[in-house]
Formats: structure tokens, C-alpha cells, sequence
């Protein structure tokens, strides 16, 4: 060290020999202790500069962390020993047929009011009747919706994630309370309600509280060489008062999730609930406004619309609506991504899917089994991404259909799987299955409606295993939605791919093998929106094809509530700004010049070896004289 420090300057070297000689102890003893007033003064003068920044750090991240306790009743309907009036004849207009199902205020309002029948699926217990929104009773939810949205712009992002954290605590606390009002309106079991309703809701919590601020902060976008004076940051502002039309099989996790999306973007929404979960709706929309209320915010940034499809038509074009969301079928899908196009709204559309497992050769089946059990039988098979289809390599066949058919067998309608949202879809069920069992499918298990001892007008259908399926049949082609595993044998596997191809559909699929690379080569081909499990909230999610477009869900559904705005500013402001250069400044003074200096400035930026861009700084500057 010293033989190097010789080689410098005389001036240098003492004080480098000094230097080289102290120890780690001896340099940290030197900068800080004891406190001179050197030190003292630099330390001071960088804390106060800095202290007012740190400190609205500070209250920022405290104000994140408060969570406010609320109180919001659970309904006596949800209480599990309750017992309601039976309907015979359970269904949405069951009031026309039984008028002691109407409420007691019913033709006391003057004028007449449409109604619909809230009823237990599992149980045909009625749970209420309610009345039905008119048109402009909904527009006035709307205006309701959009003139809050100013104000909530102006929230902060740590007042948004303080409700988010006070909801996470309600869902977290109250969480038998959620599970069995969504029960009662879907008929799903508790069971599979925590897994689809609460783990899914708190999964979007957590992300959102984690990362949603980072998500839609402006955020920087490289320059290039011309811009090297220029900042460039993509910004992501609130579009206004959006619009979700939700599906009935999640009435919790499908409401409350395209709210907290909304609402963490600055938007204000309007949310058009199913009808088959009108009541349950109304509950869970009641105590997010009671967080609202309880963290001091206003509750008019959420609106719920309950009304028939007529009036529904009225919701997706009223031009106050700035981004739509919906779940749903395909035909009512076509008619709001009309409806959009209309009022020139963009859309994320969810439609259905006719999701697949694909089990590779020498699959572990035992070990996997009960993942499939779950993925065709949760909800009763009522699910956007729920395995419908199960492909099978002929060398597995027989020892899948030995694993799967006593499993089948063995569910309990009511204990392990639920019912069916309404006895709408049994008759269609049962034909497609009779097609099926005709074109030489074989049922093993299940394959008809099911009458539950205790509540015979209940909507369940029995647990089914269908093998021998052949890609051409309709049970292979259509959405069931529905407790019914599908399973088609294949022999080879890029064939088996092709035909899965060919499929309308594209939201999800699922490889199952031994092999990783050969697994991630048919995912990778397989022409689908996702593979994913959908606890992870931070994955996006949505389908091609007839399986509809847009994306809800990690940082592209976020973004995509947002309007995104390019702005670029002086980097060193008003000291280094843009003009246009003389040469090809209006009226051009010479074009011979003009020309010569724009080859300059091209070759400059973007010429392809060094010797290129000296030459076009040459030509510029010979432009610029």
C-alpha cells in the first residue's frame, strides 16, 4: 500500500498514509464519537431538511395501518337453526303463484312494483321477497355513484387502505356470519364457501393492501438518447363511476372483489347483483357501507342495482358509466360488450369456459385425485374455472376410472357437494347426459336429479362420473355448471391438444405429469387465459375466445380501472429545455441544410456502429452552422 501511495502526489501522501493506517474502530470513532460541532451542524442541517418528509411519511404509514371496528348484524335467516315458510315450487316469481310471499307493504306504495322471490336453494325455505329497481330509480343510483367519485378521488392511498384493512378485519372476525348468508342464497356448503368465498376475498385484500399503491403510482419508462433531457412517467388516474354485473356462484367474492378493485383505483361503482342472490347481495353491500361509515368515508361510492335484465339494458348504457365488468353468459356477455361499444366504455367480459385437466402419461393419479375431486365437485361444479373435463392417456384409463368412481360414489348431496343455484338447469342437464350415455358414454355414478329427504324442493343433482366421452359430443363441447365430472381417454398427446384447441372456449386448463418440461410444453401450447389457482390474487384472470376478453386481478385488472396518461417533463426544468433547432425552424431558412442536419441527427441516435454516430454528429453540427 505504501509503495502506491509513494507513486502519488507529494501533497497526498501524508495525509494517505495516514489514512491506510486506521482501522475500521478508529474511523467510525473519528466520524461519530464524540460529537463535534461539525458533525453536530451537517447532522442537524440534513434532519431538518428532511424531518417534514419523513414525518408525512410517518402519519402516511400510521394512518394505513389504522383499522376501524364496525358492527354489522347478522340476518336471523342465516342463523343455522332457522327455519323458513317452504316453497313448493321454488323459483325467482314464486310471489305470483303463493301471494302470502309478498311483503306486507306490497300495493301500499301506490303504483305497481315488480318483485322477486329470494329463496334457500338447499332448503326451498323463503328468505324474502324484494321489490325491483324501475329505470329511474337505477339512473338515480348512478348519478348517486358519479357525483360521489370527485370527492373520493381526493382520498389518499393510505385512507383506501385503512378500509381495506377494517374490511379485511370484519371478513376475518364475522367470517361464520359471511359464509352462512352466502350459503343460505347459493346453497353451497360452509365448507366450500370458505374456500371460494373467504380465502379468495382475503387473498385480494392482502394484494391490494400490499401492492396496490405501487401498482398505479406514476411510473418511470426509459428515454433514448434524443430525450435524454426529458423524464418520461406513466400516470394512472381514476376513470370515474364503473359499472360490475356479477354471477351468482360467488355472491360474496363476486360482489365485494370488483369493489375493492374500484374503489383502491379512486373509482366509484355501481354493481348490478344476480337476482338468484339478491338478498345475501344486500347484506354484504350493507356492511361495506358501514365500513365506509365507520372509517368516515362516504357510502355512496358503492351503489347495489337490483332489477330484471329489461332494466339491466338501461344500466350498461347510461354514458355516466366510464368501464364495465362483467361475469356471466355468453349471450348476455354479446349483449354488454354491445352495450359498451355504444358509450364507447372499454369492458373486462368473463364468460364461460369448459376448463380442462390434462393428465399427462405416468401420472401420479392417487396423489391427484383428490385435487380433481375438489376442482370438479366444489360448489356443486358451479365455477368460471372449475375442471369440466378430465383427459386421460389410455395407459391410465382403467386405474383413473378405479380411483375416481368409488370417490364419486361416496358424496353426499348436502355434506359434501351442495345444490344447484335453481332447478332451472336440471332439464337441460339431464338430456345432455342422455345424448351422451346414447353416443356410447357410460355414467358410473350420479347422473340424475336428487331428492334430499328432508328437503324434497330442494335444487340438487346427484354427484356424476361420465367416462367414455368422445371430444365430438356435446357434454365435451358445452359449459354444464354442474356436479359432473367428464373424463375423455386420448392416445396421443399433441393430438389430444389439437382438440382441445378447437374448443370455443379458452378461460382455463390444468397439465398434470411427471415430466416439468413436458408439462410446461402443453401449457405453453394449450390456447386458454389461465392456469393458475385463484387464491393467488395477484395473477390475472379471464379467458380468449368465447371465454370472453379483459382481465380482473392482479396489476393488469388494476390498471385497467385506471385511465393511463403519458406525460413527459424537463428533467433539469428551465434550465435545459426543448427548442427546435434553426435549421428546420418555421419558415425552413434553407432545405439543403435542413436535410443535412436531420441525416446528422438520425445517424446520431440510432446508427449501428460508433463510427456511424460520430459521422451523424459531425453532419448535425455542420447543419447547425
Amino acid at each position: 500500500m505504501l509503495e502506491t501511495i509513494d507513486s502519488l502526489p507529494a501533497v497526498l501522501q501524508p495525509w494517505l498514509t495516514w489514512l491506510s493506517a486506521l482501522t475500521l474502530g478508529q474511523i467510525w470513532k473519528i466520524l461519530y464519537n464524540p460529537p463535534n460541532k461539525v458533525n453536530l451542524t451537517i447532522a442537524f442541517l440534513v434532519i431538518s431538511y428532511r424531518l417534514p418528509s419523513y414525518l408525512k411519511r410517518y402519519r402516511t404509514w400510521r394512518e394505513s395501518k389504522k383499522v376501524v371496528d364496525f358492527v354489522w348484524p347478522v340476518p336471523k335467516e342465516a342463523d343455522r337453526g332457522w327455519k323458513g315458510t317452504v316453497i313448493d315450487h321454488p323459483s325467482l316469481f314464486a310471489h305470483l303463484d303463493d301471494s302470502t310471499l309478498l311483503p306486507p307493504e306490497s300495493g301500499k306504495t301506490g303504483g305497481k312494483r315488480e318483485h322477486i322471490t329470494c329463496y334457500d336453494p338447499s332448503t326451498g325455505y323463503h328468505l324474502l321477497t324484494l321489490p325491483l329497481l324501475s329505470a329511474s330509480e337505477v339512473s338515480d343510483q348512478i348519478i348517486k355513484a358519479n357525483s360521489a367519485q370527485k370527492g373520493w378521488a381526493k382520498t389518499t392511498f393510505a385512507q383506501r387502505i385503512s378500509f381495506l384493512r377494517s374490511l379485511k378485519a370484519w371478513v376475518l372476525r364475522d367470517m361464520e356470519d359471511i359464509v352462512r348468508v352466502a350459503c343460505k342464497d347459493t346453497g353451497k356448503t360452509e365448507v366450500d364457501a370458505v374456500f371460494g368465498e373467504i380465502l379468495t376475498t382475503l387473498s385480494k385484500l392482502d394484494w391490494l393492501i400490499k401492492h396496490g399503491e405501487k401498482t398505479i403510482s406514476p411510473t418511470a419508462r426509459p428515454g433514448n438518447l434524443l430525450l435524454a433531457h426529458k423524464v418520461s412517467k406513466v400516470h394512472y388516474s381514476p376513470l370515474g363511476a364503473v359499472l360490475a354485473l356479477v354471477s351468482w356462484n360467488y355472491s360474496f367474492h363476486n360482489l365485494i372483489s370488483p369493489i375493492l378493485a374500484a374503489l383502491f383505483a379512486g373509482n366509484t361503482i355501481v354493481v348490478k347483483c344476480s337476482e338468484q342472490v339478491a338478498w345475501s347481495s344486500l347484506w354484504f353491500i350493507g356492511g361495506i357501507k358501514a365500513c365506509l361509515r365507520a372509517c368516515g368515508l362516504d357510502e355512496d361510492v358503492v351503489q347495489l342495482v337490483i332489477c330484471l335484465p329489461d332494466v339491466a339494458e338501461t344500466v350498461t348504457r347510461n354514458k355516466l358509466i366510464k368501464h364495465i365488468t362483467f361475469i356471466g353468459s355468453e349471450p348476455v356477455g354479446k349483449k354488454v360488450a354491445l352495450a359498451a361499444a355504444e358509450i364507447m366504455v372499454p369492458t373486462c367480459i368473463e364468460l364461460g369456459g369448459k376448463d380442462c385437466a390434462f393428465i399427462l402419461p405416468e401420472t401420479d393419479l392417487g396423489f391427484f385425485s383428490s385435487t380433481w375431486m375438489r376442482g370438479a365437485f366444489q360448489s356443486a361444479g358451479q365455477n368460471c374455472i372449475g375442471i369440466e373435463l378430465l383427459l386421460v392417456h389410455r395407459s391410465q384409463y382403467s386405474q383413473f376410472i378405479e380411483i375416481m368412481e368409488p370417490r364419486v360414489k361416496a358424496l353426499r348431496p348436502g355434506i359434501d357437494v351442495g345444490s344447484l343455484i335453481s332447478h332451472a338447469p336440471i332439464n337441460k342437464l339431464e338430456s345432455i347426459l342422455a345424448s351422451a350415455e346414447k353416443s356410447g358414454a357410460r355414467i358410473l355414478a350420479g347422473g340424475k336429479p336428487y331428492v334430499h329427504p328432508t328437503y324434497p324442493q330442494a335444487s340438487y343433482f346427484e354427484p356424476t362420473l361420465v367416462v367414455d366421452v368422445k371430444m365430438d359430443m356435446e357434454i365435451a363441447q358445452a359449459e354444464l355448471f354442474a356436479p359432473v365430472m367428464t373424463v375423455v381417454p386420448y392416445d396421443d398427446i399433441d393430438e389430444a391438444t389439437e382438440r382441445l384447441n378447437k374448443s370455443r372456449y379458452g378461460l382455463g386448463a390444468g397439465v398434470y405429469g411427471k415430466n416439468k418440461g413436458e408439462c410446461r410444453r402443453v401449457a405453453e401450447r394449450l390456447e386458454c387465459g389461465m392456469g393458475v389457482f385463484y387464491l393467488n390474487q395477484a395473477m390475472p384472470f379471464g379467458g380468449v375466445k368465447a371465454s370472453g376478453h379483459g382481465r380482473f386481478g392482479g396489476e393488469e385488472g388494476l390498471r385497467s380501472l385506471c385511465s393511463v396518461k403519458s406525460i413527459t417533463e424537463d428533467r433539469f426544468f428551465s434550465y435545459i429545455r426543448t427548442s427546435i433547432p434553426p435549421p428546420v425552424d418555421f419558415p425552413i431558412p434553407d432545405t439543403k441544410k435542413a436535410w443535412g442536419f436531420l441525416v446528422g441527427l438520425v445517424n446520431l441516435a440510432y446508427a449501428r456502429t460508433l463510427w456511424g454516430r460520430a459521422k451523424g454528429l459531425g453532419g448535425l453540427l455542420k447543419g447547425l452552422t
